[in-house]
């Protein structure tokens, strides 16, 4: 597989600053599908995520054009926090947000902002693994229950439960080890 002229931050970042479009271009396909889903999953339509993740794109590339711009975390994090912010802006102003956007929220600075996305990016990191761990039938259990929403009548039959209690029992003894085996890995940074 041939590697990209921009496979890194750093690379992305230079190209940008002696005006190469390929970098910009490189950036625009490579984080878009995460802020899709996002906006997609949070109200929004696939054409208003290209209108944001624009917005947030333009942010970046005038910050980095300038110098302005004192990257502390990866660029995927830092499109993240701003098409984040840009989104949940734009869904009070249309009326979509049914609460108001806390005090605390509206002026959480963005590098605390990307920091608790990294936090929580590394925690799924951890969560994936321990899945692995898990073995089956309890992984297919569990991803069949909270990934694919799966009720637990078509668990029961799908995994030859005698009926639904024992599924839910089943289920129930799955997640404790699950918990065991992230809790064993997963530690906070401080």
């Amino acid at each position: 597989m041939k590697k990209s002229l921009y496979d890194t931050d750093l690379a992305i970042m230079e190209g940008i600053r002696q005006g190469d479009d390929r970098a910009l271009s490189h950036l625009y396909k490579l984080y878009f599908p995460m802020i899709s889903h996002f906006i997609v999953s949070n109200s929004g339509t696939d054409d208003e995520a290209k209108d944001i993740y624009q917005e947030g794109v333009i942010v970046f590339y005038e910050k980095v054009r300038d110098n302005s711009l004192e990257l502390t975390c990866q660029i995927k994090t830092y499109l993240y926090s701003v098409c984040r912010r840009l989104w949940l802006k734009r869904l009070t102003e249309k009326g979509r947000f049914a609460t108001r956007l806390e005090e605390s929220e509206s002026v959480v600075p963005v590098e605390e902002d990307t920091l608790r996305h990294e936090e929580q990016e590394r925690q799924f990191g951890v969560m994936g693994d321990s899945l692995a761990q898990l073995g089956e039938p309890c992984r297919g259990l569990l991803e069949a229950y909270y990934i694919q929403t799966q009720n637990m009548q078509d668990i029961t039959e799908k995994f030859g439960y005698t009926n639904s209690d024992t599924a839910k029992n089943q289920k129930y003894k799955c997640l404790q080890r699950l918990k065991k085996i992230f809790f064993a890995t997963y530690k906070p940074e401080v």
